[in-house]
């Protein structure tokens, strides 16, 4: 028998001893397990995988199906099952269930496997499926996650975390998460601290390749440039990772036409430099001048644009931009 996934309430122990939840979500499937557990607390929890399952089949079935005075009630779930696990399925039906749930965990079942096929047609059994969450749904969950913790992110912000959740809401609610024990600890959560903490920027490659292609070193650019393989959603990142840096660049060009001391620049930029970036940075500020920045990031306004709208090649787009700033010789003098 099908259920839907907002069908959870539904399922009854009493009536229902067997249940399949199936599907890529697997976020969405935890959250129903766990709904299951809550509203049955006087039962006992014991999990296993189907390798597990299967390797000690006996001593499993025994386990399960005997009663003890501490252990009456209980609920089994098995883990990334599969067909294999059908005949078992076959033998607990012919048992008294009366006291036991079981939960079948599958991932993605095609139309042909013989598990999903069993449980769609058996009118004792519940067949759940669990699809991938579209932008409506996780974004309800992120604005709910906003207004009880009063946190504010940009809708563009949200939009490349919904991305990166491949429609899982456990993905996207362990990215949450993250996000409010950074701001827990007093931390302000800027760009490129959400772009960090949601790991959009894996171990920082686009941030020292950006600032590479802006220090003007070739080699190093081309070498990074070379050895990542970007999608589209990871030039985006890059358009706002450059930005970010841009306007930084010329805030701090301004401040050192000032002064005409690039170590008290340094010193006294805010937000402050980190120690480890404060070599590349002084490498920026000699090789741009306020106009040819200021150009720039014009030119970036107008690429991130036609990356957003994803009409041409994106990846191309930025490689074609970052070679044009390396290759460009500085007209500055420090």
């Amino acid at each position: 028998m099908i259920l839907k996934s907002y069908e959870i309430q539904k399922i009854k122990p009493s009536n229902n001893s067997i249940i399949l939840f199936y599907g890529q979500n697997q976020g969405a499937k935890e959250e129903a397990i766990s709904t299951i557990i809550n509203n049955n607390e006087n039962r006992s929890v014991i999990k296993y995988e189907e390798k597990e399952f299967l390797e000690n089949s006996e001593t499993t079935f025994e386990n399960i199906l005997s009663k003890s005075l501490f252990e009456d009630k209980k609920i089994i779930i098995i883990n990334r099952a599969s067909d294999k696990i059908l005949n078992s399925i076959n033998y607990f039906q012919e048992k008294d269930l009366s006291d036991i749930l079981i939960i079948i965990d599958a991932n993605n079942l095609e139309k042909k496997s013989k598990l999903r096929s069993f449980f769609e047609k058996d009118k004792n059994c519940i067949c759940v499926a669990f699809y991938p969450d579209n932008q409506e749904s996780l974004s309800k969950i992120i604005y709910v996650f906003l207004k009880e913790n009063n946190l504010k992110i940009s809708q563009s912000n949200l939009n490349l975390i919904i991305n990166k959740c491949n429609g899982d809401r456990g993905v996207l609610k362990n990215e949450l998460n993250k996000i409010l024990f950074f701001t827990k600890n007093n931390k302000k959560l800027t760009e490129e601290n959400l772009f960090k903490l949601i790991n959009l920027i894996e171990n920082y490659s686009i941030s020292e390749l950006i600032d590479n292609c802006l220090a003007k070193n070739k080699s190093k650019t081309l070498l990074m440039l070379n050895e990542n393989i970007f999608n589209v959603e990871d030039c985006i990142i890059i358009t706002r990772v450059f930005l970010q840096k841009i306007k930084r660049l010329l805030k701090l060009n301004k401040e050192f036409s000032k002064n005409n001391n690039i170590e008290k620049t340094i010193l006294e930029a805010k937000p402050a430099i980190f120690w480890k970036d404060k070599e590349i940075v002084k490498q920026q500020i000699k090789n741009w001048n306020s106009d040819d920045i200021f150009n720039l990031l014009k030119t970036v306004n107008q690429i991130e644009l036609v990356v957003k709208k994803n009409k041409t090649d994106p990846i191309n787009i930025i490689r074609n931009l970052i070679i044009e700033i390396i290759s460009v010789r500085s007209n500055n003098t420090v």
